[in-house]
């Protein structure tokens, strides 16, 4: 077993196996603003993975790879808001998107010494799982491991949804992406120049402006900290207006963007990282959501529990694209547990290329 300091193994499968293992715990919510030391606390417990402690069909894992995600934001702050995804509990040990390796199993579907992904870790250095919220990532596949976090995860998952599911443009259309250079943005922009529209897309520094379209394929970019004027931006870059709008900032972006929507124009609704550390009552309101009635706008919001259902055909798609080097994914990769919190805060800096990922262990 890789990186097993603290296992307490006597060799056997019959002998006492106790860990201490790290995770990290909610210890207060967040009511605005970043979460911090104040709010996130990393404890020390010990955890039998005896096989003998271990219920039928678990598996224990030890975590190697975790998911940092913006929705994890809207887990913190101890109200149900439109997210609507279930507020982590105070003192427990919150729940990530993460990339394991068995080291005992108690099920027929996985051995040890196999890489497991699911979308239910806790945040732990080792846990008990059950088998059913498990899938095994396939070793001899040329992909790699941090890949089924950002192309084959939730956040290719999320961009493949976006534009192929709901958005659906025409050929030849005009598509707008928000937060362009981030874990989703990067993949949704590329996914429509594959389709064969064209593309701009906003980000918060020059360096990805650059990396939008030298790297990623988008036609334009601009730097919305530089070309502060929204509207005189989408002007410049859509002289012919915008058909669909790839959203994942909301607030002022938003309002800009539905004065330059074509008539019968898409917004999709990915998610609002300008809004997410703020109390509700001071976001950003939307005032001219009229141009949806005149233009017949069409905006929509998605989870992705609500698309699983095509989680194959996105795969297909994807890996083809992979294989092929039609797509390019970057990542921030911070190292060890103790990271999280600097992690998690990266996202809201505009501070990073990519997909925010911890390799907690080698």
């Amino acid at each position: 077993m890789a990186g097993g300091e603290g296992v307490n193994n006597g060799g056997d499968e019959n002998s006492t196996m106790v860990v201490e293992s790290r995770e990290w715990v909610l210890s207060a919510y967040v009511t605005a603003g970043v979460p911090t030391a104040d709010h996130l606390k990393l404890r020390t417990r010990k955890l039998s993975l005896d096989l003998h402690s271990i219920l039928d069909d678990h598996v224990a894992v030890e975590l190697l790879w975790v998911s940092v995600d913006p929705y994890l934001r809207g887990r913190m702050s101890g109200q149900e808001e439109g997210l609507y995804f279930p507020q982590f509990a105070i003192d427990e040990a919150i729940v990530i998107i993460g990339i394991g390796r068995v080291i005992q199993s108690r099920s027929n579907q996985f051995s040890k010494g196999d890489f497991v992904i699911s979308n239910f870790f806790p945040f732990s250095e080792y846990s008990i799982v059950a088998s059913k919220f498990l899938r095994v990532i396939d070793q001899t596949a040329d992909i790699e491991i941090s890949a089924y976090l950002s192309t084959l995860g939730l956040p290719g998952f999320a961009a493949w949804v976006g534009i192929e599911v709901i958005g659906r443009p025409k050929p030849g259309s005009n598509v707008f992406i928000s937060a362009a250079a981030g874990g989703v943005g990067m993949f949704a922009g590329q996914l429509a120049k594959l389709k064969g529209y064209r593309v701009v897309g906003s980000t918060g520094t020059d360096e990805k402006v650059t990396v939008l379209k030298e790297e990623f394929g988008y036609d334009e970019a601009f730097n919305y900290n530089k070309e502060t004027d929204f509207d005189a931006a989408l002007s410049k870059y859509f002289p012919n207006g915008i058909d669909l709008y790839f959203d994942n900032v909301g607030g002022k972006m938003l309002e800009a963007v539905l004065n330059h929507l074509n008539p019968h124009a898409c917004v999709v609704i990915s998610g609002m990282i300008s809004q997410y550390n703020k109390v509700w009552t001071e976001r950003v309101g939307v005032r001219n959501l009229l141009n949806m009635v005149g233009k017949e706008v069409r905006m929509e919001g998605y989870l992705m529990g609500s698309h699983l259902d095509r989680f194959d055909d996105f795969t297909k798609e994807m890996l083809n694209y992979t294989k092929e080097g039609k797509l390019i994914s970057k990542h921030k990769i911070y190292y060890g547990m103790e990271s999280f919190i600097e992690s998690l805060g990266s996202m809201f800096s505009s501070s990073n290329i990519g997909k925010v990922i911890i390799q907690v262990k080698p």
